[in-house]
């Protein structure tokens, strides 16, 4: 009978023995099974629509740097002066014209001038006169008509020669203002043909001043012969200071 327990035990502890490692193998298994991804698709579509969201606001301010950045360009394209000026080459084609008109000969282009020199040289002839003044006088009104004359053919030398330099920068401003980058590119170009067109109707005047000053010159000199013939024809009608006659040697008789 005892033996008999003894195996019964035997046997039990055996088994259970044996039973042992079947039961521990579920609890190692245990951290295995915790590593499982488990899908949740409502969980990534929210983050999928997140993400999309992140992207469009970072794709926003992209184009918005964008546009700051072409709005900066376009101002300093505005902003950006002309890299050429003509200024210099008007200046100097009117003060051309300017220094010619100065150079007047006679009877400047000055208003005590001029009513000087008609007191003197073109008023009436005097009665008591005499014949040298009324020759220097005339010989005075022609010498102004002259260089009248001259100067007014000097101008419009000068203003002719002035014509292949205002050719030249207007051709060059034209395309400026057609390739301007900006605003201010186009104003600048511009105001520099205003400017050229200035000095143009500048040369333009200075042609018709120099032609009406020649051509007041040569009029008041026919007015002034004019007076002074009728001068010298009342002289020698007026008795005792005209004619006298008197004897005459024709021939020089030799002894």
């Amino acid at each position: 009978m005892i033996q008999q327990l003894l195996r019964s035990r035997a046997r039990r502890f055996a088994f259970a023995l044996l039973a042992a490692p079947l039961a521990v193998v579920p609890m190692l298994a245990t951290p295995a099974q915790a590593q499982w991804v488990v899908f949740d698709p409502s969980n990534y579509a929210q983050n999928v629509l997140t993400a999309a969201r992140s992207l469009q606001q970072i794709t926003n301010q992209i184009t918005s740097l964008q546009n700051e950045t072409q709005m900066l360009i376009n101002q300093a394209r505005n902003l950006a002066s002309l890299p050429i000026s003509s200024l210099n080459q008007i200046e100097q084609s009117l003060q051309r014209t300017q220094t010619l008109l100065a150079q007047a000969q006679n009877i400047t282009y000055n208003t005590q001038a001029i009513n000087t020199a008609f007191q003197n040289q073109y008023s009436a002839a005097s009665m008591s006169g005499t014949s040298a003044q009324l020759v220097a006088n005339a010989q005075a009104r022609w010498q102004n008509t002259l260089s009248g004359l001259q100067d007014a053919m000097k101008t419009q030398a000068t203003v002719v020669s002035n014509l292949g330099t205002n050719s030249a920068q207007m051709s060059v401003l034209v395309n400026a203002s057609q390739n301007a980058t900006g605003a201010l590119q186009a104003t600048q170009a511009g105001n520099q043909l205003v400017a050229l067109a200035a000095q143009q109707i500048a040369d333009l005047t200075a042609v018709v001043a120099a032609n009406g000053r020649a051509d007041a010159l040569r009029d008041a000199e026919r007015s002034a012969a004019a007076a002074q013939g009728a001068a010298q024809r009342q002289m020698f009608l007026t008795p005792g200071a005209g004619y006298q006659p008197g004897s005459a040697q024709m021939f020089h008789s030799g002894n």
